[in-house]
């Protein structure tokens, strides 16, 4: 399974060089995702689709990631995760530009899938390599991935803002494609150069030694799963926080719309900000701590933006979360692919994004059972359910 080729034992500088690509890889996949998602109102009217229509061709998106994410764990097993996570982007870059063609919902639902299971497919492929360049540099540098990925997402969206009114969506998105495939270019060759890193010689624990070795396996499965469900907490809370806490900030709270709109940038830029910071905050405190304490700020965080009485302090709670979650994620997903390869980051990536799918819908019905700053308290126990793992877990997070 593991092939020795000439580059497989990269040197010091190389792994510099593997960091940066894989960097670049993280920043454009949030950069292009951001620039498709300010399109979508334009889409929908070009294709004269219905709000329910529009939703269920959007759902295209979903499906496409969930189905494929399983399958790129075992492409990344078989071929490695570096040429995969190449060809992920460029049909993730070259599928972004195939929404303003279409003229009616069914044949965005079709173009979407095709968009949706790139999509899926990198953030396995990447998240993988990623997983493999931890483990090679023995520093927890995680987080920093991933706040790559938000701010491409920032730049993404604020550059599609800018330029909405000056193109259509048709010469917008091919610019994303355009722009996709020359980060694809210059930042592939280095991902193809080298193989992934082999991670450090470890001394084999008892179990492998002895016939143990099936209810390790077995043990260690169990863990991904779990480390999984730590990925679902922090993925609703995003999910909500992006599709709801506009809405509760201006209907609830009575904000203006521009304040309203700064609810989700005030999260995203918390976020950003804990994942810059995440990899000191990782070697000084660890990860069960990490989770044990993001889960818990996050808890308190969710818990004053919901239920403030007044917009600032709502604003306030929703930075906060931002913080709590930031590095949530990360650290599961790290440690689902130490534990299990890219099998483990695929198990670990889809209950991630099966939670930022229940979000949204989750909290619409809670919210009409009672309301929605009850409903986004729900945000709030899943990321205490984080720390609660986290402290149940701690020899399995490791420090």
């Amino acid at each position: 399974m593991n092939k020795t080729r000439a580059h497989s034992v990269v040197p010091g500088q190389s792994l510099t060089a593997l960091r940066v690509a894989i960097t670049a890889f993280f920043a454009l996949d949030g950069f292009v995702f951001a620039g498709w998602v300010v399109r979508i109102p334009d889409i929908k009217e070009q294709t004269h689709a219905s709000t329910g229509a529009l939703g269920l061709a959007l759902l295209g998106v979903s499906a496409g990631a969930v189905l494929t994410m399983t399958l790129t764990g075992r492409l990344c097993r078989r071929y490695g995760s570096h040429p995969v996570t190449v060809v992920c982007m460029v049909v993730l870059t070259l599928s972004v530009a195939l929404p303003p063609l279409t003229r009616s919902a069914p044949q965005l639902g079709a173009v979407l899938l095709l968009f949706g299971a790139a999509y899926g497919g990198v953030n396995v492929a990447f998240n993988s390599a990623a997983v493999d360049l931890v483990a090679a540099l023995r520093k927890p540098v995680m987080p920093s991935f991933h706040a790559a990925f938000s701010l491409g997402g920032m730049v993404g969206a604020g550059l599609g803002g800018l330029v909405a009114g000056a193109l259509s969506p048709t010469r917008h998105l091919l610019a994303l494609t355009v722009t996709g495939l020359l980060v694809t270019t210059v930042a592939g060759r280095t991902l193809l150069r080298y193989e992934s890193p082999a991670p450090p010689e470890s001394t084999p624990s008892p179990a492998s030694r002895t016939g143990g070795g099936a209810a390790g396996g077995q043990a260690k499965r169990g863990l991904v799963v779990v480390f999984g469900l730590v990925a679902l907490c922090t993925a609703y809370g995003e999910g909500a926080m992006a599709d709801w806490g506009a809405l509760h900030l201006q209907q609830d709270l009575a904000a203006s719309a521009g304040t309203a709109a700064a609810g989700y940038a005030c999260f995203a830029l918390a976020m950003t900000v804990g994942r810059l910071t995440g990899s000191t905050l990782l070697a000084r405190l660890g990860r069960a701590r990490t989770v044990i304490a993001g889960g818990t700020v996050a808890t308190a965080g969710m818990l004053l933006g919901s239920l403030a009485p007044s917009v600032w302090a709502a604003l306030t709670g929703f930075a906060v979360t931002g913080l709590g979650l930031a590095n949530l994620f990360p650290v599961a997903v790290e440690r689902a692919g130490a534990l299990a390869g890219p099998s483990g980051v695929a198990v670990a990536s889809t209950l991630g994004y099966g939670g930022m799918l229940l979000g949204p819908p989750a909290i619409g019905f809670m919210a009409g059972w009672f309301s929605l700053p009850t409903a986004l308290t729900s945000v709030a126990a899943l990321a205490a359910v984080a720390a609660v793992i986290g402290a149940a877990t701690r020899r399995g997070l490791g420090h």
